[in-house]
């Protein structure tokens, strides 16, 4: 039998052909080198189709996370070869799926004799390559290499079902207060992002989305003790000394990715403790299981500026009981109280919010992250 096709695809393939095609003579015009072959419309359709269906499925009581590849073998690195390639379809996905579960890891996708068909595997794949990842069930990520063998990779574009959200790549122009954080996400600001070193924000970040527990995050100015007014005292688990090796990594221009990864992992896992992780903006860890309180004759916050940088997404003003729960709520105020602050939250759900003031609109904005994050 035939199997319906997954209208979204259809709906999506031409714009993202086009914004490949766009970033493509971009990245020729800089210089760079090692790009990926540009797929054409029909192509992109068929894989997001394919990715699609086979993430409804199930093998052996697990549903498959994959990610697709779209480049021959010839453009990929120490490829793994099959000596017959498997025709594209949800079934063969959902088969080797089990095997597909790891970071780093792509089903090498491309023509064969004219039709589409798995390669194989790789580990590196070019710039510019395009990517579907099948992040859960319905859920599909559209996304490419940023150009940095460490650096998260740029997400382009998210499919939820018959919801298509196509990231805004200028939200950082059109937003006066866009914090640093959202601009590394997007990966869009200027052609120095392609090769800037990692921010420690965003590998914080992607961390703790990916464990799963909730959990929230406080960077707080360095040298100063302001935002104990907005802390309740004593810090259940206060860190004396600070603990200083992320900070001294950060600093390390020779530091690898495999030195901060784990330290990285460390902070970010205090987070699943209840209350919040207090971190300074020279990520120094301050302590972690910190209760956050009114300071003392600050207003309560009943609204913020609500913004995702998706097309078509406007700011609103928003009530804060819409955010979600208490660390929501709480985060929230200590933005408020304390406006050289960040606050990072993530939700067990996979949300995941950026919480700074707004000194544009006088306001704190919730900036919603999580299209950039999965």
């Amino acid at each position: 039998m035939r199997r319906e096709a997954y209208a979204a695809a259809r709906t999506i393939a031409p714009k993202l052909h086009a914004y490949f095609a766009r970033h493509r003579e971009d990245a020729i015009g800089r210089g760079q080198t090692r790009l990926a072959s540009l797929p054409d419309a029909e192509t992109i359709e068929a894989v997001i189709d394919t990715a699609f269906w086979a993430s409804l499925r199930r093998e052996e009581g697990y549903s498959p996370r994959i990610s697709l590849a779209l480049l021959s073998p010839d453009e990929a690195q120490h490829p793994l070869l099959l000596e017959r390639p498997l025709a594209l379809g949800p079934g063969a996905l959902t088969r080797v799926a089990p095997a597909m579960d790891r970071p780093g890891v792509h089903l090498g996708v491309s023509r064969t004799e004219g039709e589409l068909a798995v390669w194989g595997t790789t580990r590196s794949i070019p710039l510019l390559c395009f990517v579907v990842e099948i992040a859960a069930p319905g859920i599909l990520v559209v996304k490419h290499h940023s150009g940095d063998k460490w650096r998260k990779f740029v997400n382009v574009a998210v499919l939820e079902g018959d919801l298509i959200k196509v990231v805004d790549e200028h939200a950082s122009e059109t937003m006066p207060d866009c914090p640093k954080l959202l601009k590394s996400l997007l990966g869009f600001d200027s052609a120095v992002s392609w090769i800037q070193s990692v921010n420690p924000l965003v590998q914080l970040a992607v961390s703790m989305r990916a464990d799963g527990r909730g959990g929230s995050l406080l960077v707080v100015p360095a040298g100063t003790d302001a935002w104990r007014e907005s802390i309740v005292q004593p810090i259940p688990y206060a860190v004396s000394p600070a603990f200083v090796e992320l900070a001294h990594l950060t600093r390390d221009t020779e530091a690898s990715h495999e030195e901060l990864g784990p330290t990285i992992a460390a902070v970010a896992g205090l987070t699943a403790v209840d209350g919040a992780v207090l971190l300074t903006d020279a990520y120094e860890l301050l302590g972690f299981g910190a209760k956050i309180a009114r300071r003392k004759g600050s207003p309560r916050v009943d609204q913020v500026r609500l913004s995702e940088p998706v097309e078509g997404a406007a700011p609103a003003v928003v009530s804060t009981e819409q955010l979600g729960g208490t660390r929501h709520l709480s985060a929230a105020q200590f933005v408020h109280d304390q406006r050289d602050a960040v606050a990072l939250v993530a939700s067990q759900d996979g949300r995941f919010t950026v919480f700074e003031w707004s000194w544009c609109n006088e306001m704190v904005h919730a900036h919603r992250l999580d299209v950039l994050l999965l």
